[in-house]
């Protein structure tokens, strides 16, 4: 990676690296704009993005790794003769720029014709989100280490070995074309991952934020290693149908699995499991849906790949859902208004909503627990793999804490189970939610998702651990 000079100074003699400034981007943007004029493309479209990003990794109780990366690329679509193509550079001086134009011309010529291609949008209107948080930006490896130090160190005394990543950074990105669009935003991220083990047991916890003071690792390790302590001793139960209380990372990374199927091009290629079913009751009554990136506990641009504003789209309401969400090209075939959610062209996506939001209710994990009978607890879930698109049915396994629920109160461990479910039918059998939170887990990006008791859940077959 090679930074503009500007940049490359501003990172010396910090402890911290510094994002370019919003004229430089602008600059750079301008540049590659000039340099197209002399060209055969008849519109340029250009996005950079920019990430510093620092992770201190540990293992057997001690920090064993710390790494940072600064880098910045510049991605430059042309367009000519109905044809669009795109090519992206590391480097940011004007020869690379220059170089980088003409291979997206050449690639543009070598594509057919597009007769669905629009002009370029021109300029927009964005609503403002602050998630730059300064405190965010400036953690040092120093303070890092020392907040993974107090998580080894509660290990250490309780006989448990941790494992993880402490992360944080900043990003931005930044949009411009030749009709005068420019849009651009940065955010700040962190992120906390912990799993302890007490053999043969483990379990872990995880938490993301864009401010750093959110994230709490000494309680995360707690939480972590007292269910490993828990699942010291595990028991194996029958397969079977069970009212299961999914913890938030859990419920995200099988509703995860839902958020392409929302997109107008999926429906219109049939691909969605909501075909067919648009304004029909598809859920329960309790579960509304919405795409939301002003949601105060999400994160991501106020924009789309093109540059187009992002709208807040009531996607499922009380049970049926209601609404999609579109780019600019699946906007006009439908005969629609875009919603601000296309991928940046060329694609074959379409668009999606990247911030989902499931409302949730008022009740704690706790309340659930208390409120059971007979069921289990699950911590997370992983290796999820869908089976029946249509039916959203979707495969996968309990793991690192599944627990026995009897008479209102966690009983034991129970080993893991394999599950056969479908998210249509799993969503009309939601008894109780939490408040939504921000959820982060290993197969779906962040989302704001409650917690949720759900009866009937299918598991179909004791794993081997």
């Amino acid at each position: 990676m090679t930074i503009a000079p500007s940049a490359r100074r501003k990172i010396s003699g910090k402890k911290h690296a510094e994002l370019l400034p919003a004229r430089e981007l602008r600059g750079i943007i301008e540049t590659v704009l000039r340099l197209a004029k002399s060209t055969v493309a008849s519109e340029t479209e250009v996005h950079i993005d920019e990430v510093a990003d620092s992770l201190t990794r540990f293992a057997n109780n001690g920090i064993h790794q710390n790494v940072f990366e600064h880098c910045a690329t510049v991605s430059v679509r042309t367009v000519t003769g109905g044809r669009t193509a795109r090519a992206t550079t590391n480097r940011l001086d004007e020869d690379s720029l220059r170089r980088t134009i003409e291979a997206s011309l050449s690639l543009a010529h070598s594509e057919p014709r597009d007769p669905r291609l629009l002009p370029m949008p021109g300029k927009q209107r964005y609503r403002t989100v602050d998630r730059f948080v300064k405190a965010t930006a400036a953690l040092t490896p120093e303070e890092r280490a020392r907040a993974v130090r107090l998580a080894c160190d509660w290990a250490s005394k309780k006989g448990q070995v941790a494992a993880g990543i402490f992360s944080s950074g900043q990003s931005q990105t930044t949009v411009g074309n030749s009709r005068g669009l420019f849009a651009t935003y940065c955010e700040t991220h962190s992120q906390f991952s912990i799993t302890m083990q007490e053999d043969p047991a483990a379990s872990w916890a995880k938490a993301d934020s864009a401010d750093v003071r959110e994230i709490h690792p000494q309680e995360l390790a707690e939480r972590a290693g007292k269910k490993a302590r828990l699942a010291v001793k595990t028991s194996e139960l029958a397969p079977g149908r069970y009212t299961v209380i999914l913890e938030p990372a859990a419920v995200l990374d099988l509703v995860g699995f839902m958020f392409y199927d929302f997109a107008a091009t999926a429906v219109e290629d049939k691909r969605s499991c909501l075909n067919n079913r648009i304004g029909k009751q598809l859920f329960g009554k309790n579960i509304s849906i919405s795409d939301d990136v002003f949601h105060p506990r999400q994160k991501g641009a106020p924009f789309d790949g093109e540059g187009m504003p992002r709208q807040k789209v009531l996607l499922v309401d009380r049970g049926v859902p209601k609404n999609l969400v579109y780019s600019r090209a699946s906007a006009t075939i439908a005969r629609k208004k875009p919603t601000g959610h296309g991928f940046a062209l060329p694609n074959e996506y379409g668009e999606a909503p990247m911030n989902l939001v499931v409302s949730g209710g008022d009740s704690s994990v706790e309340t659930m627990v208390a409120s059971t009978d007979r069921g289990l607890l699950v911590t997370r879930l992983w290796y999820i793999r869908e089976v029946d698109p249509y039916e959203k049915v979707m495969t996968g396994m309990t793991r690192d804490g599944l627990f026995l629920v009897e008479n209102g109160k966690l009983t034991r461990a129970v080993r893991n189970f394999r599950f056969n479910q479908s998210l249509l039918d799993m969503l009309n059998h939601v008894e109780l939610m939490s408040p939504a939170v921000r959820a982060t887990g290993e197969e779906s990006f962040e989302m704001v998702v409650p917690a949720m008791k759900i009866g009937k859940f299918h598991f179909s077959e004791v794993t081997k651990f």
